[in-house]
C-alpha cells in the first residue's frame, strides 16, 4: 500500500485500486454475457471474481486506515 508523506494512506492508491476492480467487473461483466463457458471461459470467471474480491479487501482496508487515519 501507498502512504503518503505523512503515513496516510495515498489517494492514488486507492483510486488505482477502484480502477482495477472496475477493470475486473467490466471483463467479468462480458464474460457472463455469453450463453455457454467453455472450460478454459469458466476458469477465467472464477479468477476474475477471486481477484475482484482481493481489490475489494485491499480497498476495504485502505478506507478504514485513511479513516482511522483522520480520527487520530
Amino acid at each position: 500500500m501507498d502512504l503518503e508523506a505523512n503515513g496516510q494512506p495515498d489517494s492514488e492508491a486507492i483510486r488505482r485500486l477502484e480502477e482495477e476492480h472496475r477493470h475486473y467487473s467490466e471483463k467479468l461483466e462480458t464474460l457472463l454475457q455469453k450463453t455457454w463457458l467453455s472450460e478454459d471461459e469458466q476458469l477465467e470467471e472464477v479468477r476474475l471474481k477471486k481477484l475482484k474480491l482481493h481489490i475489494k479487501d485491499q480497498l476495504t482496508l485502505v478506507r478504514s486506515q485513511a479513516r482511522a487515519f483522520s480520527a487520530a
